[in-house]
């Protein structure tokens, strides 16, 4: 009988597989859970807790605690009763004071994001740098400029990659200063901290020595109902997506005229002709359903009172998804750019079949002849300057 598991990526091999996987798995954000309650009780409880609540966390049940969510409409609640269970005396008493679900659930989720956003700067620092190598070996390379899919000016195939590789580079730095600036979230019932005045603890110090435990960045207050650090790492994962997105549909177009594939080869289950460029449809494909994932956060952003009926809960699914298709294109567009192939004969031989079209602008303005490559303008030093731009953007 086929395995029960869930949550493998079955439909979305774009990131199935990947790293991205399993620091965003159900397994991930309940090591999360759990390690948001041990900081907390590292900062407050008496020692030995912390320890005691990492031991009762090393073998939970996904599965049960998901089915037991629905009646809290969290899986906070079923967590914590799962680890007193296996709890006593001091650590069980201890275990979440001053806490409410959301401090748990939007800490773990930013720690997964971190995580998650950790892989994807590496590959797509890779990409963008990869592509960047391309384009200064292509830099000579003369192309057919294609405007409105039409043969319009030349162009260089160097300029064309070095402008994909400048995107990439530019949207990689976007997620990593969001990234970086993911706050740990701690505020209590209603994001006052009150529960810590009646524990005899400064709440707002108690909140900034959880998230120096943690490693993230500490709030200037609770954002239970404020989700810009979730909105804007969401933002710049779009344009990620986005950019390795529009790398997958040029790298397919060219495909189809035979000037350069993604090394790919994909095959069809009953055309035995096809070699598929299935590196840069599953980017296209990222790259399609990124913005509506993104679009889903900025509308559960729109929030009420101290925490909000159903808009933080329909937060939860879309951002995990996002962080795993950008960390998946991400992954695919380093496969890309690594297995990149450039067939110069074919590049030169339709530069040549549309080289009065290349050429119908220069002539309007400067009769006389010439060739295509005589038509460049400032290509070379266009390529320079954004081959100096991606390095900035990536250090």
């Amino acid at each position: 009988m086929p395995s029960t598991d869930a949550d493998v990526g079955l439909l979305d091999p774009v990131w199935a597989g990947r790293p991205v996987a399993s620091v965003t798995s159900d397994a991930a954000i309940l090591d999360a859970l759990v390690r948001f309650e041990s900081a907390l009780a590292t900062v407050c409880a008496p020692r030995g807790v912390a320890a005691a609540i990492d031991s009762a966390g090393s073998d939970l049940d996904a599965a049960a605690l998901a089915e037991a969510a629905r009646a809290g409409g969290n899986p906070v609640i079923p967590l914590l009763a799962a680890l007193r269970s296996n709890l006593e005396g001091d650590a069980a008493e201890w275990l979440h004071r001053g806490a409410t679900s959301q401090d748990a659930l939007d800490t773990a989720l930013v720690l997964v994001a971190r995580d998650a956003a950790a892989v994807t700067v590496q590959d797509a620092t890779a990409t963008a740098r990869m592509l960047a190598e391309h384009a200064t070996a292509h830099r000579g390379t003369v192309l057919t400029g294609r405007t409105l899919t039409q043969p319009a000016t030349p162009t260089t195939l160097g300029l064309k990659l070095a402008g994909w590789a400048w995107s990439i580079a530019r949207a990689t730095s976007a997620v990593r200063t969001a990234a970086d600036a993911l706050p740990v979230q701690l505020g209590g019932a209603a994001g006052t901290l009150a529960a810590f005045s009646a524990l005899e603890l400064d709440g707002v110090l108690v909140a900034s020595r959880v998230a120096r435990e943690l490693g993230l960045a500490e709030p200037v207050a609770p954002w239970h109902v404020h989700r810009s650090p979730i909105t804007r790492l969401g933002d710049a994962l779009v344009e990620l997506t986005d950019a390795t997105g529009t790398v997958g549909r040029n790298v397919a177009t060219l495909a189809r005229t035979g000037e350069l594939d993604d090394g790919a080869a994909g095959g069809s289950s009953t055309m035995p002709h096809k070699s598929n460029p299935v590196r840069a449809v599953l980017l296209v494909g990222a790259a399609t359903r990124a913005p509506f994932l993104g679009a889903m956060l900025h509308a559960a952003a729109v929030t009420v009172d101290e925490r909000p009926d159903g808009a933080w809960h329909a937060e939860w699914a879309p951002f995990r998804d996002l962080l795993r298709l950008a960390g998946g294109a991400a992954a695919t567009a380093l496969e890309l750019a690594e297995g990149l192939r450039v067939y110069p004969s074919v590049i030169a031989a339709h530069v040549a079949a549309s080289a009065s079209d290349l050429l119908a602008e220069r002539a309007k303005f400067a009769p006389g002849s010439a060739t295509p490559r005589d038509y460049l303008g400032s290509s070379e030093a266009l390529l320079d300057r954004l081959l100096v731009a991606i390095e900035e953007e990536l250090t």
